[in-house]
């Protein structure tokens, strides 16, 4: 990436070079005469209003300035003001991130590594006086998910999206992965385990 930025500041260099002395003319005409006609007029109109004006126009700004500093609460109003999203709660996440599950495995092991943990504080939740580590199994008493459900919390617990990569090929047919388990099944298990309790 670098040696391209390199080479094109390299070649825009050269272009500009050969182009320089052609075109010297036409950026004078252009360019450099109507900027030297500007500052002159302005110089002009500089000298011409008097000095005790000028100090009261830069006395002005400095106070409008400070008052805008010393009084925040005082604001011009503005015509246009941009709209403010509304805040998105876990749950509007969470159900943007279904949504979002047939694009590709990262939205999946989203959505699989929430409900690990959600699994996770469940366990540590039943342990009794017992601080539960985040890399213990999740294995508890009452604990009995089929295999299914149980690699799905474990893979989004423990794993990630990276240990899946998937083809991007458009004609290719995406390979099986544990998080490819019903969402459903997996949060009928949860809320069994937390109404059990």
């Amino acid at each position: 990436m670098k040696n391209q930025r390199i080479l094109a500041m390299i070649g825009i260099g050269v272009i500009a070079l050969l182009l320089a002395f052609p075109l010297r003319d036409a950026v004078f005409r252009t360019i450099v005469v109507p900027l030297a006609y500007l500052f002159w007029v302005l110089g002009l109109v500089y000298r011409a209003v008097h000095q005790t004006i000028w100090w009261a126009v830069a006395f002005l700004f400095v106070l409008f300035l400070l008052s805008r500093s010393l009084l925040p609460k005082f604001k011009i109003k503005e015509k246009f003001r941009l709209k403010k999203k509304p805040a998105i709660g876990q749950v509007e996440n969470l159900a943007t991130w279904l949504k979002k599950t047939e694009r590709g495995i990262y939205f999946k092991w989203l959505i699989a590594n929430r409900l690990g943990k959600i699994a996770n504080q469940i366990l540590e939740n039943r342990s009794t006086g017992k601080q539960r580590s985040f890399f213990d199994p999740l294995t508890g008493p009452d604990w009995t998910p089929d295999s299914g459900v149980q690699t799905y919390l474990e893979s989004g617990l423990y794993g990630s999206f990276a240990d899946y990569p998937q083809k991007n090929s458009f004609f290719s047919i995406p390979t099986k992965t544990p998080m490819d388990h019903d969402v459903g099944d997996v949060v009928q298990f949860l809320e069994s385990q937390v109404e059990n309790k």
